[in-house]
């Protein structure tokens, strides 16, 4: 141990912290970014403390706390396998990878810092103001800032999955119970009507009953934006890819374990009886079995990417 201790620190006295490498890219200064809680107010969280590499890049509670033990307002999603898509948070309210990443720095309940400090912090710690030349030849602004970590984000794309060797014809990388389960998702389960493309989403807005207008369910979700009276209630279909680490569920982190997400849309009204703008999917029951349930999540669980696996 001590050998590794002194090549260590032999490692500090060469190349001291301040100085990026020569070969630096675009998505590793994206990366050390991500990590680093330079971005909050207190220098107390990074992105990375919301979004837990181990867990699919997702948090383990149903919100996540901010600077100051500030509680969120929704819970915080996976962000793997975000190159494709179209919309970013529950309502939309990002229309690219390079808006959405600058949006916590700045929101008060999460980072909880002006993008003017921020880049201020970064043109004057010596690291980062060398590494932003290296990689783009200029000063830290927020525009580079941005880039840098829609660059790392991009990084995130998982393809080794169980399913993903099924689907490219290995042998047996399926269980019979997942095989089975790709069925009920397909077909009884209508699970794929809302979740396709390769990443298991259509990237549209639905309402799956869970805004009441009152109590806990009082979330409005996308109808914040467009004041459409259509949209009340509707939130961004998730991606499905890695969701057997991301728990909790739904934009409130509702439901702790997928037997649950799965019990609920195979009858939602046992759950909520009172929903307003109900998507037309959801009005009757499923009618699922338990031994259907039981396939259903094995399908799901192997929708996750061999480097999740706890």
């Amino acid at each position: 141990m001590k050998y590794y201790l002194l090549a260590a620190f032999a490692a500090v006295l060469l190349f001291p912290a301040f100085v990026p490498p020569t070969d630096l890219t675009e998505e590793a200064l994206g990366e050390k970014l991500f990590f680093d809680p330079i971005l909050s107010e207190d220098r107390s969280i990074s992105c990375a403390s919301c979004h837990i590499p181990a867990f699919g890049f997702a948090d383990t509670s149903a919100v996540s706390k901010g600077v100051g033990g500030r509680l969120g307002r929704r819970n915080t999603q996976g962000i793997t396998n975000m190159t494709s898509r179209s919309h970013f948070f529950f309502d939309g309210r990002a229309g690219s990878l390079e808006q959405q990443v600058l949006m916590p720095i700045q929101d008060t309940v999460e980072m909880r810092l002006p993008l003017e400090e921020a880049v201020r912090r970064l043109r004057s710690d010596k690291y980062y103001a060398g590494a932003f030349k290296k990689v783009y030849g200029q000063k830290p602004d927020a525009g580079k800032l941005a880039a840098a970590l829609a660059a790392y984000v991009r990084t995130l794309e998982t393809g080794d999955s169980p399913f993903d060797r099924w689907a490219r014809g290995k042998a047996n990388p399926m269980s019979e119970a997942a095989v089975r389960g790709r069925r009920v998702f397909m077909d009884k389960g209508k699970c794929f009507d809302c979740h396709f493309s390769p990443d298991f989403t259509g990237d549209e807005f639905r309402n799956i009953g869970l805004f009441t207008g009152s109590g806990t369910l009082n979330d409005v979700g996308r109808f914040a934006l467009t004041r459409d009276s259509a949209d009340l209630g509707k939130f961004k279909t998730p991606g499905l890819r890695n969701v057997a680490v991301t728990a909790p569920y739904m934009h409130n982190g509702m439901f702790k374990t997928l037997e649950e997400v799965i019990d609920y849309y195979d009858q939602p009204d046992q759950f909520v009886k009172t929903s307003i703008n109900r998507d037309s999917l959801l009005r009757q029951p499923l009618g699922l079995s338990a031994a259907e349930k039981a396939d259903l999540k094995a399908f799901l669980e192997a929708l996750t990417d061999d480097r999740f696996v706890q």
